[in-house]
């Protein structure tokens, strides 16, 4: 009877061990699914372009192969999507988006509207840091800054919403500077924006510069269709070595410290650049076999060729990195977060 039973629990204990190793065996996760990124802006624009770009190259790297689709969700600046990922999608890797990464102004400010905390979303990467552009038609009589300062009509600056770089990088310039502009809200999309630009309606353009990468902007800066004013980066671009940085620009006016400090945090979204983000308290093990498969992405020859092919310079950022950065960008004092409101015009 003791040897019987020595025998069973033996047989049982390579059962447990069998099916353990056919476990950690199986297949991958995403094997046979479809992933899903949710662009928060129209069709055509730069987030767009960049989630195609994504979904294209991100498949072959995750383990599995799965299907990746990209579904446009436009609403309140991205706002709707960012909502949706953080609140309706399933945690488990399948759900992803591309929002704007000055939406979490509109939390730091205390928005009715906002139904995520920016901090806790699930961070996977980035491929480009970014920096602001201010730039007017060029058959206006805006050659400098200074014409802006005092104008005899305010031009008309389009954007899709509060957490967008066409609202707040000339509603910092306002601020720090003292321009006159009038702030035009709603558009749909960047595309949106632009074809308001070309007809006339809007009148300056506030972008970050990976725009000018593609078309029509490109062509715009090509032909003088648009003349560049300022820029939000620390130093020079290359690309707008005559065009000063707000920081210059800060200098010459005298802007107060304090106001200073608020455009350190305004300034603060480009430079996570395009991050792709997913709903909080994914599964651990989930995160890190996203954040490799995107890194992978990012060093593969087929994705590097097809950013050169459409003229995108890339500067790659990591989860961690996002992550960290996100939970910095919440974390104001109460003073800070006033002065927002105020640059702001909440």
């Amino acid at each position: 009877m003791k040897k019987n039973a020595i025998i069973l629990v033996a047989a049982l204990l390579v059962c447990a061990a069998g099916a353990a190793v056919g476990h950690g065996q199986g297949e991958p996760f995403y094997k046979g699914k479809q992933i899903k990124i949710i662009v928060g802006f129209t069709a055509g624009g730069i987030v767009d372009l960049w989630a195609r770009l994504i979904a294209q190259h991100l498949a072959t790297q995750t383990p599995g192969n799965p299907d990746i689709i990209v579904q446009n969700m436009v609403g309140g600046g991205s706002m709707v999507a960012a909502n949706h990922v953080f609140n309706i999608a399933k945690p488990d890797g399948l759900t992803l988006g591309l929002v704007s990464t000055g939406l979490y102004f509109d939390q730091l400010t205390g928005k009715p509207q906002v139904q995520f905390d920016w901090a806790k979303f699930s961070w996977i990467g980035s491929p480009v840091r970014n920096f602001e552009v201010l730039s007017v038609r060029s058959n206006t009589p805006f050659k400098s800054i200074e014409d802006l300062r005092n104008p005899a009509e305010a031009p008309r600056c389009g954007a899709t919403g509060t957490g967008s770089t066409g609202h707040y990088f000339p509603r910092l310039l306002i601020e720090a500077l003292g321009l006159k502009l009038q702030m035009v809200l709603g558009y749909q999309g960047t595309r949106d924006v632009e074809l308001a630009f070309e007809r006339g309606e809007l009148q300056c353009y506030g972008v970050t510069k990976e725009v000018f990468e593609r078309e029509p902007a490109r062509s715009w800066l090509k032909n003088e269709f648009l003349r560049v004013l300022a820029q939000g980066g620390h130093k020079r671009d290359p690309g707008f070595a005559n065009v000063p940085t707000i920081h210059e620009l800060m200098d010459k006016y005298k802007t107060s410290e304090g106001t200073r400090r608020v455009a350190a945090v305004l300034l603060s979204p480009s430079s996570s650049g395009r991050p792709l983000l997913a709903p909080p308290n994914l599964p651990a093990e989930r995160l890190k076999t996203l954040r490799d498969a995107y890194a992978k992405m990012l060093n593969d020859p087929d994705f590097l060729a097809d950013a050169t092919k459409r003229g995108w310079d890339l500067d790659r950022i990591g989860g961690e990195e996002l992550e960290a950065m996100a939970k910095k960008a919440v974390a104001q004092t109460p003073e800070t977060i006033e002065r927002l409101k105020k640059i702001l015009g909440e």
